[in-house]
């Protein structure tokens, strides 16, 4: 499998952020974000594996500015970082006044997807090179978010396994 830039799996979404997104306080949804953030995370996975994608998690989604409506909402989003059958992609959310034009970084996040076939089992995927600094700098410190993101999962599994399927007042 030949291995691919992380610029290839560019991918950005300019969305308008209209009323029924927003909260009472005349802000976009933190949960609206996060649909939008996971959507294009998906389209650069799949454009770097060119195989469907499944979100298998989000490591954080860290929202630093607000978004009110009437603004613009764009989202871009690459790969980082792959493993055999997963990759990591990092995505940064810009808000944009657009009568003043004044834009702001709302939110970052790091997600991982598996790449799945049609009968939806893992396949694998090309490794990534970064070429700029930034994309060498996220590279680079990939690895150990994959450690922290291994040691959460295992954590959320004994929780799972500690609390069961049953509701907490049965």
């Amino acid at each position: 499998m030949e291995e691919k830039p992380c610029s290839n799996s560019l991918a950005i979404k300019t969305t308008h952020v209209l009323p029924p997104d927003t909260n009472a306080f005349g802000t976009l949804f933190g949960g609206k974000l996060m649909a939008h953030i996971d959507d294009i995370a998906a389209i650069a996975a799949v454009k770097h594996a060119r195989n469907p994608v499944v979100t298998a998690s989000t490591d954080s989604v860290d929202f630093l500015a607000p978004v009110k409506v009437g603004h613009a909402i764009s989202i871009e989003a690459f790969v980082t970082w792959t493993h055999h059958t997963s990759m990591e992609v990092f995505a940064k959310a810009v808000t944009e006044d657009l009568v003043t034009g004044e834009r702001r970084v709302s939110a970052t996040a790091f997600m991982t997807f598996v790449a799945i076939d049609e009968k939806g089992k893992p396949v694998p995927v090309p490794s990534v090179y970064p070429e700029t600094d930034l994309e060498k700098m996220l590279h680079e410190n990939a690895a150990l978010r994959a450690k922290r993101r291994g040691e959460r999962r295992r954590h959320s599994q004994n929780l799972a396994t500690t609390f069961g399927t049953k509701y907490a007042m049965e």
